[in-house]
């Protein structure tokens, strides 16, 4: 096939979704990934043509390594993985539960491991490939209340500077987007003081978009980018610049 594929997890909403559109306006096939929102996901793949749905349990497995051959199977190719799906408990670690831990590690870092591991088989044969995960800036920062999910985030970090190392040889790349606050159906229904004391934590007094993000993988999956490999590009306003 002339056209290159990106898979989005996640894509049925928010950034995911954001993400999936701006690689369809660069001129990829795109497979959107979602849980349960399932119309959701018919909605998005009317706008791009071409795309096709698909339905995974990303905390499991076996569900990953389906994906990845599912997505080969109907478009013969994975050129870009979007690890985006993720979710969140906020609990004070004092309450926090281990269930709770086990949960947020199975989604959002878990399955960035085996959806990578299967997908690279794929990329290492084509000898090309991007890898694109979706971290947060309270993975550098940290933020009461998130401990969990900023420990699944800071570890992502980690790994994909490590994959970027194991897979150079194969010609994939491996980066991150950390994003900050961004406007999403979450922070809309935050309490109006919570949204006050979260602008007073960003210097550009605003939060940001899915498609400010979006415009980030976009890059990291173009040719523009082929020098960048195990780095993060920071999306926050200012919260955090190192």
């Amino acid at each position: 096939m002339d056209k290159k594929v990106a898979l989005v997890t996640g894509a049925s909403r928010g950034i995911g979704k954001a993400c999936a559109q701006a690689l369809a306006r660069e001129g990829f096939l795109v497979a959107i990934h979602y849980r349960s929102q399932e119309a959701q996901a018919h909605e998005v793949a009317a706008s791009i043509p071409g795309s096709k749905i698909f339905q995974a349990d990303l905390s499991q497995e076996e569900s990953c390594k389906d994906l990845a051959k599912q997505v080969k199977d109907t478009f013969g190719r994975i050129d870009v993985l979007v690890n985006n799906a993720g979710m969140s408990i906020d609990q004070l670690i004092t309450f926090a539960k281990p269930s709770e831990f086990d949960q947020i590690l199975d989604v959002n870092l878990k399955s960035v491991f085996n959806l990578t591991k299967a997908v690279s088989r794929i990329m290492i044969k084509q000898k090309s490939g991007r890898i694109i995960n979706l971290s947060s800036v309270v993975g550098y920062t940290g933020n009461a209340g998130q401990s969990m999910y900023a420990a699944s985030k800071g570890a992502i970090t980690a790994f994909t500077k490590s994959i970027a190392a194991d897979l150079a040889s194969f010609g994939i790349l491996a980066n991150c987007v950390a994003p900050g606050f961004i406007k999403t159906d979450m922070t809309d229904s935050l309490p109006a003081e919570a949204q006050t004391a979260i602008m007073g934590k960003i210097p550009l007094q605003r939060l940001g978009t899915p498609e400010e993000v979006a415009a980030c993988v976009s890059f990291l999956s173009s040719e523009g980018a082929a020098y960048i490999t195990g780095s993060t590009l920071h999306v926050n306003g200012g919260m955090y610049t190192n």
